[in-house]
């Protein structure tokens, strides 16, 4: 597994649950790591076994830590790159969602050894969406349901989520877009601040 996930669930529990939990998740996990570097590939089954180590030291279910992962990606202060990439897609919420197709392609001009399955998005109806991803790492579309919450709270904008599990190998996602001016956004301009 890419080492920018494994980064990613570290900073997420050290800066929510704190670095002495950390460390106890780490000891349960055994895999002879406990500080993960972004730029480098680790075995998935040691990834796999450190995911499980955080759902048993939180005792949450797999599904509610990665949706937290998910919002943590995008709310926390240190990860405003991501947040900046996100917001290319679109200006308001429906234009970013209708970016999610190309979500991995501009990841790969970010990060090019950085693969994320490919995505679908399907308008059912004005304000009614589908969100397919196709099979890729274990959990990626509850880690999407928490980014497309963040998302939508970035815009200002009002939704509904539904994780509705596997349907012919890919994770589906329901979105309903309730108000899409429903808040406040945070602010946004296209240029980075110097």
């Amino acid at each position: 597994m890419h080492g920018l996930i494994n980064k990613a669930v570290q900073s997420f529990f050290c800066h929510t649950y704190g670095a002495a939990r950390w460390d106890r998740v780490v000891r349960a996990a055994d895999i002879g790591v406990s500080d993960f570097e972004a730029m480098l590939v680790y075995d998935d089954e040691d990834s796999l076994k450190l995911l499980g180590a955080v759902c048993m030291e939180l005792d949450r279910p797999e599904a509610e830590v990665l949706e937290d992962l998910g919002t943590f990606l995008v709310s926390h202060p240190q990860l405003e790159s991501l947040r900046r990439l996100l917001r290319f897609g679109g200006v308001d919420y429906v234009e970013f969602l209708h970016s999610l197709d190309d979500l991995p392609d501009r990841v790969r001009l970010a990060v090019s050894d950085l693969i994320l399955p490919p995505m679908e998005l399907r308008e059912h109806t004005s304000g009614l969406f589908t969100l397919t991803c196709a099979s890729g790492p274990p959990g990626f579309g509850s880690v999407m349901v928490g980014l497309l919450r963040a998302m939508a709270d970035d815009y200002g904008a009002l939704v509904m989520l539904d994780h509705r599990g596997l349907q012919d190998g890919r994770e589906v996602i329901s979105v309903a877009l309730v108000e899409s001016a429903f808040g406040e956004g945070r602010s946004f301009e296209l240029g980075a601040a110097s």
